[in-house]
């Protein structure tokens, strides 16, 4: 009867033994074997594995693309127009071993913390290059410079273990104190293509009328022209019809004449006329025979 406790016992023992040995690795993990604080082993591959109870420990790293936000940060590109960007980045823990002797017991957070460092002045770098300006940082252009800063920040991380697999620009926008001076460069510029867009207008305008005037000029001269050739060929018929008219019957067309010398001057429009009767201008209406 005594036995049984102490196989009871063993049994216990050895069963904690035995769950003490084994560990399982995710598939969405990596695990270090650490034997006093020193690597032992690597655990990539999913499944289960052994360790020695009590005297090594197993560490496990996220195998996933992790995401990380940067603070916002002011960047100052060659057209001095100050510009504050954040961004974010992808990454993944490439070499474990790399990663433990980098950070130590500080994990992820402290990884991140150096990350962040390492995307902040590669952002600075690329972003305040004398090639960049503003109107760089905010056209399409934007990817290609995100790509560029990705491949330097890589280069860095490689010594922490880390694979960054991207970065992007989230936002690029002014810091407030120089909102206003921007609006008011802005509507300046606004302003003067307007006033050179009046300018051109009113000349243009001033082109038209003038072209306008001389037009006007021109068609009342060529009208007037044309009038006074017309009158003149009139006139030269009416003396034509005149001269062969007097050519044919010279008292009859002094007849005519003077009837139509009456008409005008006897217009019964209260004519008053102060004139000798012994005049001309009366001889067919005192005459018997008519001149």
């Amino acid at each position: 009867m005594k036995k049984l406790p102490i196989f009871i016992a063993v049994l216990f023992v050895a069963a904690v033994l035995a769950f003490s040995s084994f560990f399982v690795v995710d598939e969405r993990q990596k695990a270090l074997v650490l034997q006093f604080g020193q690597i032992k082993a690597v655990k990539e591959e999913p499944g289960l594995s052994f360790k020695i109870p009590f005297i090594q420990d197993v560490v496990y790293y996220d195998d996933r693309i992790l995401s990380l936000e940067t603070p916002e940060i002011e960047v100052t590109p060659s057209d001095d127009r100050r510009l504050l960007v954040d961004s974010f980045a992808r990454y993944r823990i490439a070499d474990v071993v790399k990663f433990r002797q980098a950070v130590s017991t500080g994990g992820i957070r402290l990884a991140e913390d150096r990350l962040k460092g390492i995307l902040n002045a590669q952002l600075r770098e690329v972003l305040g290059a004398d090639t960049i300006t503003s109107n760089t940082i905010i056209s399409a252009e934007r990817a290609s410079l995100a790509l560029r800063i990705r491949d330097k920040s890589r280069i860095e991380a490689a010594s922490l273990g880390i694979d960054i697999m991207d970065v992007r620009l989230k936002q690029t926008f002014l810091p407030e104190q120089n909102l206003e001076a921007t609006f008011a460069r802005m509507r300046a510029e606004r302003e003067r293509e307007a006033a050179d867009e009046r300018a051109r207008g009113a000349e243009a305008a001033q082109r038209v009328r003038a072209q306008a005037d001389r037009t006007v000029v021109e068609l009342k001269s060529d009208a007037s022209r044309q009038a006074e050739i017309t009158r003149g060929e009139a006139d030269a018929e009416k003396n034509r019809i005149y001269a062969d008219a007097y050519g044919a019957d010279p008292d009859f067309f002094e007849f005519y004449r003077s009837l139509d010398a009456y008409r005008k001057g006897l217009n019964g429009e209260n004519t008053t006329m102060v004139i000798s009767p012994d005049s001309e201008f009366f001889d067919y209406l005192k005459s018997n025979s008519g001149r």
